[in-house]
């Protein structure tokens, strides 16, 4: 962006906030045409200000703000609407979905369909959809668009996934099969050509699916994650069982 550039009614979601200052807020926002940016809300905790009760997570919102640094400036943010409000574990999964946005995602890399993929993901779990089915799929839909994509339909040698068939799934290689491979012994993640297909088709109704396709997630989320824990996990492990162990 040009140091004196403006962007008005840009859809976007707050994914963190925090205080800055006596009365202002640091705020990074994933919004759908510049990805997520990282602006300074001045004023935005005194009581009369009109940003209070507007900058929530998980609810759309239209931003405008101004500036080319590394962090802008809010100019007005105003609710679009729709979007129930969360809670409960529903609430917990969509702290997550920021938490990996904020660690994974650079600043101003703009990903329309990603957005579009939180957005739904937030929708489907207002709605009361199965949590590990939309954290599965938006994981999917993260890793494709950061460019970490997963090979679902043909292994590492380039010849299509057979759903009868067993593979070890080697990070930044893809599906090896385990005909004459021997793994015995080792910790690689091992996944049947089927949960492979069903993933590359969002399709987790076999519980098998879903439980092998958690594993795999878990253990290319928290590669890319380099090590780094996650808070939300840690909060979820506390207070319930987490649906798909998070990550």
């Amino acid at each position: 962006m040009s140091a004196k550039q403006r962007v008005d009614q840009q859809p976007g979601f707050v994914l963190h906030s925090y205080p800055y200052r006596e009365t202002s807020l640091i705020v990074e926002v994933f919004s759908r045409d510049h990805g997520r940016v990282g602006l300074v809300a001045k004023g935005a905790r005194r009581p009369a200000s009109q940003l209070r009760g507007v900058l929530m997570a998980f609810q759309p919102l239209f931003i405008d703000w101004s500036g080319g640094g590394e962090m802008k400036t809010l100019i007005r943010a105003e609710w679009q609407g729709g979007q129930p409000l969360l809670g409960g574990q529903a609430l917990l999964c969509a702290y997550y979905a920021n938490e990996l946005l904020m660690r994974l995602m650079p600043r101003e890399d703009a990903h329309p369909r990603l957005y579009a993929a939180y957005g739904e993901a937030l929708r489907a779990l207002a709605a009361g959809e199965s949590q590990e089915v939309v954290l599965r799929r938006f994981e999917l839909a993260l890793l494709q668009e950061l460019g970490y994509g997963l090979l679902l339909e043909a292994d590492a040698d380039d010849a299509p996934v057979r759903g009868d068939t067993r593979y070890a799934y080697i990070i930044e290689r893809g599906p090896i099969s385990l005909e004459g491979f021997d793994a015995a012994g080792d910790e690689l993640a091992t996944v049947s050509g089927k949960t492979l297909l069903d993933m590359a088709a969002g399709d987790f109704r076999d519980p098998e699916t879903l439980v092998q396709s958690k594993a795999l997630m878990r253990r290319l989320i928290q590669h890319y994650l380099g090590g780094q824990q996650l808070q939300s996990r840690r909060v979820f492990t506390e207070l319930f069982a987490f649906p798909g162990d998070l990550s």
